[in-house]
């Protein structure tokens, strides 16, 4: 039988879109520890490795922590196959889902770019939400908070033009993480720093001051709630809202040397 051919940690990276410094932390943690390594010392990756790291990733991209991706892979009853073709039914029900919301996002553009307010469905606008999923929990969290207030207030004066500004400057800090994420740079270097600070600075202009600790409580729930990091996510791959969340951390620890 031939060698199983085996995959060095920057082809690793390549292939599945993530920093060399995750695949280290993963190797750290006991997550995803390569099965062989080379004479020379060298992390050398299988398939098997290679798979692993699939499951890693469709867990974190389901919200997971990294913890519980880790003790869901190493219980004896873990069957690989069944768990993908759960996950592909989970998927598929989400890709449904997604495309009502799509559909949603292009009816608000018809809104803004056509003016079509006055005669177009405006229950067309949420198509794909269920606002009841939202309503209880923003509430709870964030109703009887000054920032609450002060983002309810400024956003009540928000129109297109507000709005559309918005999205692009959000759009443009979510890419330029993703660019630095895919440079291979650390969370804690100074360029993936500047990025979470731009995107803190930006939350303060446009909703409500946010402090340095309440940026930390963000980045928490980023990680915390799929909504969140699916979101984040689509800007760059999979890992992007947990790289970000921990550029905000890093940040704050800068902020407060």
């Amino acid at each position: 039988m031939a060698p199983r051919r085996t995959y060095r940690v920057s082809e690793v990276a390549r292939i599945a879109g993530v920093s060399v410094r995750t695949l280290h932390h993963y190797d750290e943690i006991g997550l995803l520890v390569p099965g062989q390594r080379t004479d020379s010392g060298y992390r050398a990756y299988d398939q098997d490795d290679l798979l692993r790291l699939q499951q890693v990733l469709i867990g974190r991209g389901q919200g997971l922590t990294l913890e519980e991706v880790r003790r869901s892979l190493d219980e004896p009853s873990f069957d690989h196959r069944q768990a993908l073709l759960a996950q592909k039914r989970r998927l598929q029900e989400h890709a449904r889902h997604t495309d009502a919301m799509i559909r949603a996002v292009d009816a608000g553009l018809a809104f803004l770019e056509e003016d079509q307010g006055d005669i177009m469905d405006m229950q067309r606008l949420f198509d794909g939400f269920d606002p009841s999923r939202y309503e209880a929990e923003a509430q709870e969290h964030w109703g009887d908070t000054d920032a609450f207030r002060e983002s309810a207030k400024r956003t009540k004066r928000y129109g297109k033009d507000e709005w559309r500004q918005i999205q692009q400057e959000q759009e443009a800090i979510y890419a330029q993480a993703a660019a630095v994420l895919r440079a291979g740079s650390a969370s804690d270097s100074t360029e993936a720093m500047d990025v979470a600070e731009r995107h803190r600075d930006s939350i303060s202009r446009w909703f409500y001051p946010c402090s340095v600790a309440m940026h930390v409580g963000l980045a928490e729930l980023y990680e915390a709630d799929h909504r969140f990091a699916e979101n984040i996510d689509r800007f760059g791959s999979a890992g992007l809202a947990t790289f970000l969340s921990a550029s905000i951390r890093a940040n704050a620890e800068r902020q407060a040397r």
